[in-house]
């Protein structure tokens, strides 16, 4: 009952509409029978038809998950969505129905789903050859380490891989710790780098973080342009991490970490000017700076093929998962030889990291990025998408922010623009009529209210435009 009194309160309001704002965009609104029902988007055409599924239906996959699954396995949705088949941007329920997939599996399709070259590269070398293990030569892993190295600057040459991206990060934590002789980490709050013992101790959100032991880890303050108590000002927010090695360490760090847009909490893109002053605090403290691009990274901002490119920063060491293998388990660590070196001090082994079928997938994702120009097309659709976005802002006042680059963009739903009050209700209910309109969207940041818009590369303008026009109707309906 007070959440319905509360929603009688805010829905006048935060749903109003505002003025409309001029944009040089395209809508896929069909026109309306009824006088003042607002028009129904029309799903772009899509000439691929899926074989026929003949599979376990929703309901016993669902019964199975109860009965076999951890029960931390969660999913989207009141009646959680069944799908069996994928192509490009597309993606199919067991019934055959045709879903835009504008969440690209979190930030990991890039090429497009079964991208059939990156098919072809795994399946042609999961004929030839599953699994070695690293103790013999094979190809796929020198080829890709060569193809990946040349796409940093500088010394960021060695690789080493893994099978995600909590796996990078706990690795490249322990490299800056055995390096620099120190075990003070700081990180920055809000942020989100994994799952296991390190990486949890650098994640800053308390919905992930169990109760267990996590030392050296400091975490600073958020360079959030929208919810942050310096705004935009990235050397106000710098001043902290100087503050936090000054007072909370021993005057010498082991490394910084963070993501150049944080993607589970709800994409927020650093504040400008904050890395390149982090990054020489950190230096002179004796300390490494590892960028995390398990999201940002595989020229999913459009402007650059790596996140942290966009603030004029070079890192020491480089972290990646997800885009990387297209869906594909597959991690890496970039670093350079001297850094690297540290862990021959020890005997360091990944039974699957590196494994050929997963490395042949990852280079074969690096030659579609690169034939298919999906950084530039990243770009533009990104940029048309986002002026789409904010002319959404303009139009519903729930929405209190528009943010992101490329292709790796968040809508955030507040039920007050001054107070910013989290539209928990609001956003979970949009992405369910957003999914019975036929579009697939996440959700992140800490309270749950942010759209997380980050699907495959290969998203054309109509996209852009059929998932803009389903958020529109699906607010104009609430």
């Amino acid at each position: 009952m007070a959440v319905k009194m509360m929603q009688r309160r805010i829905f006048p309001r935060a749903f109003s509409a505002l003025p409309r704002s001029s944009t040089a965009s395209k809508s896929t609104l069909s026109h309306s029978l009824q006088e003042n029902e607002p028009p129904l988007p029309k799903m772009p055409p899509f000439d691929y038809t899926p074989p026929p599924y003949s599979g376990p239906s929703a309901d016993d996959i669902l019964r199975k998950r109860h009965q076999f699954l951890n029960p931390a396995v969660f999913h989207f949705f009141k009646k959680p969505l069944c799908l069996v088949d994928g192509k490009m941007q597309y993606l199919f329920d067991e019934k055959g129905r045709r879903y835009l997939d504008a969440f690209g599996g979190i930030a990991t399709v890039g090429c497009g789903h079964c991208h059939p070259e990156v098919v072809a590269a795994i399946v042609d070398q999961a004929k030839r050859l599953q699994h070695s293990t690293i103790l013999y030569l094979n190809p796929a892993i020198t080829d890709f380490a060569e193809a990946l190295a040349s796409k940093f600057p500088g010394d960021l040459k060695v690789c080493f891989f893994t099978n995600s991206g909590t796996e990078a990060n706990e690795l490249a934590l322990m490299m800056a710790r055995l390096y620099t002789g120190c075990h003070d980490v700081i990180s920055i709050r809000n942020g989100y780098h994994g799952n296991a013992a390190a990486t949890m101790g650098a994640t800053a959100q308390s919905s992930y973080k169990f109760n267990v032991v996590q030392t050296g880890v400091h975490h600073a303050l958020n360079p959030d342009q929208y919810r942050g108590v310096f705004g935009s000002d990235g050397l106000k927010y710098a001043k902290d991490v100087d503050d936090l090695v000054t007072y909370g360490t021993s005057g010498r760090v082991a490394a910084f970490i963070s993501e150049a847009i944080q993607g589970v909490g709800g994409i927020m893109e650093l504040a400008p000017g904050y890395l390149p002053a982090v990054y020489s605090t950190i230096r002179k403290a004796g300390g490494l700076c590892i960028a995390d691009e398990v999201q940002s990274g595989f020229a999913r901002t459009g402007s650059h093929f790596w996140g942290f490119e966009a603030h004029g920063v070079v890192p020491d060491i480089v972290t990646m998962a997800k885009g990387i293998g297209n869906g594909i388990p597959l991690g890496a660590v970039v670093t350079t030889p001297e850094i690297a070196n540290v862990l021959t001090h020890r005997s360091y082994f990944n039974t699957f990291g590196g494994n050929p079928v997963c490395t042949a997938a990852g280079h074969a994702v690096l030659k579609v990025i690169e034939k298919e120009n999906l950084q530039q097309n990243a770009f533009n659709v990104g940029s048309y998408l986002k002026q789409r976005l904010s002319s959404l802002k303009d139009k519903y006042e729930i929405i209190g922010d528009v943010r992101g680059r490329g292709l790796m963009l968040g809508v955030e739903l507040v039920t007050d623009r001054q107070l910013k009050t989290p539209a928990k209700v609001e956003t979970l209910h949009v992405m369910e009529q957003m999914k019975e309109m036929g579009v697939l969207i996440g959700k992140g940041g800490f309270f749950g209210n942010v759209f997380r818009i980050t699907p495959p590369l290969c998203f054309t303008k109509e996209d852009a435009d059929f998932v803009v026009d389903a958020m529109d109707y699906s607010l104009s309906k609430m």
